[in-house]
């Protein structure tokens, strides 16, 4: 009994001095010790620091478990629904913030704030995704939609429905965006056509496509900036 009250009291004491840590200078903690607090505010009384070494063990690195689909990280011995949770709401809180930067000007003007948004929330997927950012006549984000949701290298994407849900949403601008889950964000045959389908099927209607966004682990590629649209 001595000895688990002791267990007990370092593990207080080593809980505290990580939260005084965290409070005073949250950059000066390791990823292993952001990801042990965080799972320590889900199981209280349970030592988290192997728990959180395990976790970049099986994934790498902090993005990759946050994004990490919730059924993959409960193969994770010691990860419980509780502990599940707690990443997914720390994941959905961090989107929230960039997607607000990039929300808050003119997308046009505020690149970085939009390339860091569509970085943290499609980077990491191992799913394909097509989404369509749409704007209004001062460029500004009203509505950012998942079209499709593919296999592991591709998403069925319809360009009349596109253009409905432009039409729906009184659109005057278009970004489409999609994931490579390879990491590789070079563009095929297959973005380049669908990318200029859309742009002949949004001309008439007075609708423009500004880009075509490719997110990957290794980088970000403009379809326009590459001369391709």
């Amino acid at each position: 009994m001595a000895d688990d009250e002791t267990r007990a009291l370092d593990a207080k004491g080593h809980r505290a001095r990580l939260r005084a840590r965290l409070l005073a200078d949250p950059e000066g903690l390791l990823d292993h010790e952001l990801l042990e607090y965080l799972l320590a505010l889900a199981i209280p009384r349970q030592d988290t620091k192997p728990l959180a070494k395990r976790l970049l063990e099986r994934f790498g690195h902090l993005p990759g478990i946050f994004s990490a689909d919730p059924a993959v990280l409960a193969q994770v011995d010691g990860i419980g629904e509780t502990s599940v949770a707690a990443i997914r709401i720390a994941h959905a809180t961090a989107i929230r913030l960039v997607r607000a930067r990039a929300r808050a000007a003119p997308v046009l003007s505020n690149w970085q704030a939009l390339s860091d948004y569509l970085h943290a929330d499609m980077a990491h997927d191992m799913v394909e995704r097509f989404r369509v950012l749409h704007l209004n006549t001062r460029n500004m984000l009203v509505r950012d939609e998942v079209m499709a949701h593919g296999t592991i290298d591709q998403a069925a994407v319809h360009v009349r429905e596109v253009i409905k849900r432009s039409l729906d949403f009184g659109s005057a601008a278009l970004i489409l965006v999609h994931n490579h889950p390879s990491g590789d964000p070079s563009p095929s045959r297959a973005d380049i056509e669908i990318t200029r389908a859309i742009i002949a099927a949004a001309k008439p209607l007075d609708i423009a496509v500004h880009d075509h966004l490719i997110v990957g682990l290794n980088g970000q590629v403009s379809l326009r900036a590459k001369g391709l649209i």
